[in-house]
């Protein structure tokens, strides 16, 4: 059977022979199957969680039990074990654990089930997406050591491309570390200002609750800045993708203008690729201009289609949801591509209610995609936020995956923000014509 994973206090990482391992949602646990588990992915980060106690399963007395003490080490403590997965993966369980006292929040990443089968580790997960966009292994870090040297000669003055170059080689990120390789998406962050307080923010985090993730930009690149960090992009890329909203950035849409501006200069260079926007969607009227401007897809970033619990999670400041739902409709009129950058935490997005919330919303809003992203937070602290699972239990994040895109088959599935050949094949596939690129 599946094996407990536990840690010691030097983070040495064993499997517990006599339990099976647990999941968790919203603070239920139950005992996970191998029907639940998939091979870790590659690239995927194992974690420690401190001043928590792991929730098992003893199939001896076939009930949960919490380890207090290290079964190795008889008066010494032990921890839960969870998994951070791999980009194109949507955990299906939280690890299960119970908290010691009042803990302080876990850092921003996603606490998947772990477990040990089979000889190797295994996750509680599905995949949404097989693009390799983001696997570690098809990026090179010697070249783009190399193409920072080289960029920075032929661009001295770009302050856009230095701030990428610390995303790049400071702080890992994928997207920075495409653009030094000249594939797939290029992030241009813009916004050093934000009107949402997310519980989430991986770039800001008032009265420091929990470490930050990334750096926020310090300043607004200009128009000129923004559209030769672009145009070199696209100019070297096959099929590419540029997008404003990053993590190391606030809102885009409050350095709005400047965007505009910028987009325009691309288009007047080149018609080439998709210019997407990742946005909180709160501004609808400059949501309107930047599409008038030439902008071709908007990510909108969500962790519920319910107002009371979006506002919950973006705590937001000079908009409301319905500004959300306003952009939307925008972007449909204007015949755009619209995403929603769909938050997912088990339990609370497989609830019967959000399933059910998420299947009216797509019935009035007719969006293009769902891209099933892993909600980074710690997962009790997240419900005492938000707001705990309903009595009535939840379907299963894979039930609601498959169901979702089993009754609206013209709603692609995935992870990353979709090129135009991507969008084309969907298209053809589904015989949908949402625009004509």
């Amino acid at each position: 059977m599946p094996k407990l994973l536990i840690s010691d206090q030097r983070s040495r990482i064993f499997d517990v022979p006599f339990l099976a391992p647990a999941g968790m949602k919203g603070g239920r646990y139950s005992r996970l199957s191998q029907t639940e588990l998939i091979p870790l992915p590659y690239g995927s980060e194992l974690f420690m969680l401190p001043d928590r106690m792991p929730v098992g399963y003893d199939p001896a007395s076939r009930r949960l039990v919490t380890l207090k003490d290290n079964p190795f080490a008889p008066g010494k403590r032990c921890f839960p074990v969870a998994a951070f997965v791999s980009p194109g993966y949507t955990s299906t369980f939280n690890t299960a654990y119970e908290e010691s006292g009042s803990p302080a929040l876990l850092p921003l990443f996603a606490y998947t089930a772990a477990a040990f089968y089979k000889g190797r580790f295994y996750a509680a997960a599905v995949r949404v997406d097989a693009e390799k966009r983001q696997d570690l292994r098809l990026m090179d870090l010697k070249a783009i050591d190399r193409n920072v040297v080289l960029f920075r000669k032929i661009f001295p003055k770009n302050r856009l491309m230095r701030h990428l170059e610390s995303c790049a080689q400071v702080y890992g990120c994928p997207a920075g570390r495409n653009f030094f390789l000249s594939r797939y998406e290029a992030p241009l962050p813009t916004s050093p200002s934000c009107n949402s307080q997310c519980l989430g923010c991986i770039s800001y985090q008032p009265g420091k609750k929990c470490p930050i993730t990334q750096p926020r930009i310090k300043f607004v690149p200009t128009p000129e800045e923004i559209a030769e960090t672009a145009i070199w992009h696209i100019s070297r890329v096959k099929d590419p993708v540029v997008s404003f909203g990053q993590g190391c950035e606030g809102e885009p849409l409050m350095s709005g203008e400047t965007i505009e501006k910028a987009v325009r200069l691309i288009r007047a260079a080149t018609d080439k690729g998709i210019i997407n926007l990742n946005t909180n969607a709160s501004r609808p009227d400059m949501v309107r201009r930047l599409f008038d401007a030439g902008l071709d897809s908007i990510r909108v970033s969500m962790n519920s289609v319910r107002k009371e619990y979006y506002a919950r999670y973006y705590n937001p400041r000079g908009y409301t949801f319905m500004d959300v739902l306003r952009s939307i409709d925008i972007a449909k009129q204007k015949k755009r591509f619209v995403s929603i950058n769909y938050l997912s935490a088990p339990g609370f997005t497989d609830s019967w209610g959000e399933y059910t919330a998420l299947r009216h919303f797509l019935k009035q809003y007719h969006i293009n995609m769902i891209q099933w992203r892993n909600l980074n937070y710690d997962p009790l602290g997240y419900y005492r936020s938000v707001g705990k699972v309903p009595a009535d239990g939840t379907v299963g994040m894979r039930e609601v995956v498959h169901r979702i895109h089993r009754e609206f088959p013209g709603v692609m599935k995935g992870y990353f923000n979709p090129s135009r050949k991507r969008m084309r094949r969907f298209n053809k596939r589904e015989k949908k014509a949402w625009r004509v690129f």
